[in-house]
């Protein structure tokens, strides 16, 4: 993996990070219980990619570890 794709990656999982924090900020000031169902799925579904997309990095991190030693 590329410097370029390794920024990448770290880029994606602030945007996942933000994109997390504005939904649940959103959902504590909604009394619509249907939005707040549907921002908590959302919100289920960008932690999901957010965890493959740091698993991603820890491989990698994994594997320069072993290759370095």
């Amino acid at each position: 993996m590329t410097q370029k794709e390794l920024l990448y990656i770290e880029d994606a999982i602030g945007h996942e990070s933000n994109i997390i924090a504005i939904c649940e900020d959103i959902i504590s000031k909604l009394e619509n219980m249907d939005l707040v169902n549907f921002l908590e799925s959302e919100v289920k579904k960008h932690k999901s990619m957010k965890k493959k997309l740091m698993n991603m990095l820890e491989v990698k991190c994994d594997e320069w570890s072993n290759f370095n030693d």
